[in-house]
């Protein structure tokens, strides 16, 4: 598409000169003044707008703040034969992108409008990314409706607005890191970076520059001057995951962050003041770490301002229909394939499991059942073994005398046995009878008994 620009100008000679002289590469409309520029811009829309400062009438500052003003903002260019410091300061603060002088030079004012062009481009692809950004980690875009998870839901969007201290607590693939970047998304910093660190995947020295940063011949190997995370986080958040990993020395240092608000780079002594908020995550009990002694109480306590505990998905079971659908459209339109439907036997025996993986584990059930698909729909029999004799997950370092699951009863040892015949038999009842050394009759008369182990062929 052609770039639209619109020339306004009083001087008849010089709107109808820039005219011709752009016209073979852009769509040039012209006006003789603001309020003609006003009924141009109100019935279409340009890419770049070039006024003159002074006219009869409304300036040309009066076309940049109704420029400015639309929903498809234009970028602006000031021309004036006035060519003072303060003009070209007022144009600039007003949100031109340049300024330019009279006699015009077209070479110069083309190369200005290419600018301008890049300038507008570069911003609607940011808009277009915040858009995506607040689509993707927003608190609609979490998907799930128990109400553990809404509860959830809820207390985060209490908290995105404030400055508060967050720490997320939850089990291994839970979600923690999402639940971090949707209470960045929904709070005044949603503009600002968003940084993550994962504490654990780094060795001690390593996490301790990639946090602070570090001075140069501050250790062997820093050639030069390092940003931190910190640092790169102003004015944003910093996420760090597994923050329980971190060493005593890192400890203290991110305790003296949270009481001073300014950090200090490996090797160097200057406080560097920054505004970060912090929200830290963990899969381990804190509070169970500075019992053991090996988690500093003092930044337990600055940490644990807000806490947000993440249900895992053995309690979101109303959850997993939702999560299965998501993942597998989401897959199925990775591959170019027609989404996998789930059949009502499967689909009950997967919201049974009790998902140690959480939804890490979850997705990559829905990425393998894509991948190695066999027909359009997802069966009891499609399923591996241990779905239906799945472990139970918990947060790792769990509090003592924390109830263990009770040994299962001889009714549903029995219940177990005669499923997984069936299972083996594909639902061939005359088959699963003769794995299990009765007889078809038999085998019949506990299915009317337990009818939700029936996924036989009848």
């Amino acid at each position: 598409m052609v770039p639209s620009v619109l020339i306004v100008d009083d001087e008849k000679h010089t709107r109808e000169g820039l005219q011709q002289a752009l016209a073979e590469g852009y769509d040039v409309s012209v006006a003789a003044s603001a309020d003609e520029a006003f009924n141009l811009m109100d019935a279409q829309t340009f890419d770049v707008i070039v006024t003159d400062l002074r006219m009869p009438g409304k300036s040309g500052l009066k076309v940049i703040d109704k420029a400015l003003a639309l929903e498809n903002r234009p970028a602006v260019i000031m021309l004036t034969a006035y060519g003072t410091i303060e003009t070209a300061v007022e144009a600039m603060k007003r949100g031109a992108v340049d300024f330019l002088t009279k006699p015009v030079n077209i070479e110069r004012l083309e190369v200005l409008i290419q600018r301008a062009l890049k300038t507008k481009t570069l911003e609607v692809e940011v808009k277009q990314l915040h858009e995506r950004l607040d689509a993707k980690f927003s608190l609609d875009g979490i998907i799930g409706s128990s109400p553990k998870l809404q509860a959830v839901l809820d207390k985060v969007k209490l908290i995105a607005p404030s400055r508060a201290t967050v720490l997320i607590e939850g089990e291994s693939g839970t979600g923690k890191e999402l639940i971090a970047q949707a209470i960045h998304q929904a709070s005044p910093r949603s503009r600002a970076p968003f940084v993550a660190v994962h504490c654990a995947s780094l060795s001690e020295s390593l996490l301790e520059s990639e946090i602070f940063g570090h001075e140069r011949g501050a250790f062997t190997g820093a050639a030069e001057r390092r940003v931190g995370r910190f640092e790169s986080a102003d004015t944003g958040t910093l996420f760090l995951d597994e923050i329980s990993e971190i060493s005593p020395a890192t400890q203290v240092k991110l305790l003296r962050f949270l009481e001073t608000k300014s950090i200090e780079r490996v090797g160097g002594s200057k406080p560097i003041e920054l505004d970060v908020r912090l929200v830290a995550a963990t899969n381990t009990s804190l509070e169970h770490r500075v019992k053991a002694g090996k988690f500093r109480e003092d930044l337990f306590f600055r940490l644990n301002v807000v806490k947000v505990l993440l249900p895992p998905l053995r309690d979101r079971a109303d959850d997993v229909p939702m999560l299965l659908a998501h993942y597998i459209k989401v897959f199925s339109d990775e591959n170019g394939v027609p989404p996998l439907t789930i059949e009502p036997g499967a689909m009950g025996t997967l919201q049974a499991y009790a998902w140690p993986g959480n939804i890490r584990e979850l997705r990559n059930f829905c990425e393998n059942a894509v991948v190695m698909r066999r027909g359009g729909s997802i069966s009891e029999f499609d399923l591996e073994p241990k779905f239906r004799d799945g472990p139970v997950g918990g947060l790792q370092e769990a509090a003592p005398g924390t109830p263990q699951p009770s040994h299962l009863s001889v009714e549903e040892n029995e219940k177990r046995l005669f499923r997984e015949a069936l299972i083996k038999a594909r639902g061939n009842r005359t088959r699963a009878a003769d794995l299990l050394g009765i007889s078809r009759r038999t085998l019949h008369r506990k299915l009317v008994q337990w009818p939700e182990l029936d996924v036989t062929d009848k």
